[in-house]
C-alpha cells in the first residue's frame, strides 16, 4: 500500500538456517586463516545468539562474499596425490564428475558438507597404500564402498544416507592395502554440542 513502511531488514529476526549459514561461513573464514581461534569463538558464540539480520551481518562484513555456484565450472576429473602428505579438500570446493585418488603413507580429506555439488553422481578412483581417505557427508549424501578391493585395510561407512532426497551419489572404486578408507557424519561443533543442536545438512549461503 502507498506510504506503507518497508522494514528495515537488518531489524528482521533472523531463524535458525540464517545462524547455520552465519556459523558455516565463519568456520571456512577460520579454515582459510581469515580468523584466529579467539576471533572464531567470540564469533560463533555471538552468531549462535544473534537475534536480527543485522547482528549477523555484523560478523561478516569484514569477510569475502560467498563464490556463486551458478557461475563455478565443474571439472570432468579431478586428482589428488600425496606421499606421506595430507591433502584436504574442505569449504565450497566444487566436487568433479570422476576422482583419481593416489595415497601413498599420507591422508585425503573430503568434507562434502558445504561442498559446491552441480552433478548428481561423483565416481572416485582410490589406491591407498598405507594411508587414510576419510569422506566428511551430509545426510543427503550416500557413498557406496562395495567394489573397493581389501588387503589388511579398513573400509567402513559410518554415514548413511537418511534423507528422502539423496543430492549426491559418491561411487568408490580401487584398493586399499594396510590403509583405511572411512565416511562418517560431520561431527557437531562445541556450541551446537551445547546447545543441542542438530548438526545441519549441506546448504549454500546466500
Amino acid at each position: 500500500m502507498p506510504g506503507e513502511l518497508v522494514p528495515d531488514r537488518g531489524k528482521l529476526r533472523a531463524s535458525h538456517e540464517d545462524r547455520d549459514r552465519a556459523v558455516e561461513r565463519l568456520r571456512i573464514a577460520a579454515g582459510d586463516g581469515r580468523l584466529n581461534a579467539d576471533e572464531l569463538d567470540e564469533r560463533l558464540e555471538a552468531a549462535l545468539t544473534a537475534r536480527t539480520y543485522g547482528e549477523l551481518e555484523a560478523l561478516l562484513t569484514d569477510l569475502p562474499a560467498e563464490a556463486e555456484p551458478a557461475t563455478t565450472t565443474t571439472k570432468d576429473i579431478s586428482r589428488i596425490a600425496v606421499n606421506s602428505a595430507t591433502a584436504r579438500r574442505e569449504g565450497p570446493w566444487t566436487v568433479p564428475q570422476r576422482l583419481e585418488i593416489q595415497c601413498a603413507s599420507g591422508s585425503v580429506h573430503l568434507d562434502f558438507t558445504t561442498a559446491v555439488i552441480t552433478l548428481p553422481t561423483l565416481e572416485i578412483d582410490a589406491s591407498v597404500h598405507s594411508g587414510s581417505v576419510t569422506l566428511v557427508v551430509p545426510p543427503d549424501v550416500h557413498v557406496d564402498l562395495d567394489d573397493v578391493s581389501v588387503s589388511s585395510a579398513s573400509v567402513k561407512n559410518r554415514a548413511r544416507a537418511t534423507t528422502p532426497q539423496v543430492r549426491l551419489r559418491v561411487h568408490v572404486t580401487g584398493e586399499a592395502h594396510q590403509s583405511s578408507i572411512t565416511v562418517r557424519h560431520p561431527r557437531r561443533t562445541f556450541w551446537q554440542w551445547l546447545l543441542r543442536r542438530p548438526i545441519p545438512a549441506a546448504s549454500q549461503l546466500a
